[in-house]
């Protein structure tokens, strides 16, 4: 309905050159697809939404070995869709969560400021339930920089100096089996800078060139607590 509500829009709209530049956008705004790759607990078996503690911080690596994302259940249904944008002006949009419930959503880990992520050692991100003295409640709260995303609304900037909100994993709930997939992602990728910035740190920990692999098969869910030994609050 959407594709077909922006063509409608196109056709009255006269010049090709308007709508090529339209048409240029709507390109930009689709999902990236990557690998189809189910989301599994430490003994491989598949994780099911309703196994997911309410407002609790899980990590897995998508759509890279060396790319952590977070995944949360937010403990309420999250049914609006949401237009976001990205630092260069382009617009996405977001499809709210998924699950029996559609209290599930994922997003980047890498913040979108200064590309601070989950390490083995220390996270400065994370989701915070509770409202802290910096900011807000049911948030991701980047303490290196303060930047602050609203993970119910796409992952919204809400406050600091992030440019735009975090690259959102696109999941896809298989009803029949109550699994979860990633399938690609939607939103302003940071992943070459991302892997510029940390390419020694990266190749250290992963191997020479391994943390860009690409995720096949399966990837592991973990709670942030057991991924890394020290999350900041602030």
């Amino acid at each position: 309905m959407r594709r077909r509500r922006f063509l409608e829009t196109c056709a009255a709209i006269p010049g090709a050159a308007a709508l090529d530049a339209l048409s240029g956008a709507w390109a930009a705004a689709a999902p990236r697809p990557y690998d189809r790759v189910r989301l599994v607990d430490r003994f491989g078996e598949p994780v099911h939404p309703g196994a997911l503690a309410a407002e609790t911080n899980y990590v897995f690596q998508y759509p890279f070995t060396g790319t952590p994302c977070f995944l949360l259940n937010l403990g309420r249904p999250v049914t609006a869709e949401a237009t976001l944008a990205r630092a260069d002006g382009t617009s996405y949009g977001w499809g709210g969560g998924a699950g029996p419930a559609r209290s599930v959503v994922a997003f980047s880990a890498i913040c979108a400021h200064k590309l601070a992520y989950p390490t083995r050692d220390i996270s400065f991100i994370r989701y915070q339930p509770q409202r802290s003295a910096t900011s807000d409640a049911h948030v991701i709260h980047c303490c290196a920089d303060h930047s602050v995303y609203d993970p119910a609304q796409g992952a919204r900037v809400v406050a600091g100096p992030a440019p735009q909100p975090l690259a959102a994993i696109v999941l896809d709930y298989d009803a029949a089996k109550d699994e979860l997939y990633a399938t690609g992602t939607v939103g302003a990728e940071q992943f070459d800078a991302f892997f510029a910035k940390y390419e020694f740190k990266l190749a250290m920990e992963y191997g020479d060139g391994k943390a860009r692999t690409r995720i096949a098969g399966t990837t592991v869910v973990r709670e942030l607590t057991e991924f890394c030994r020290q999350t900041i609050r602030c």
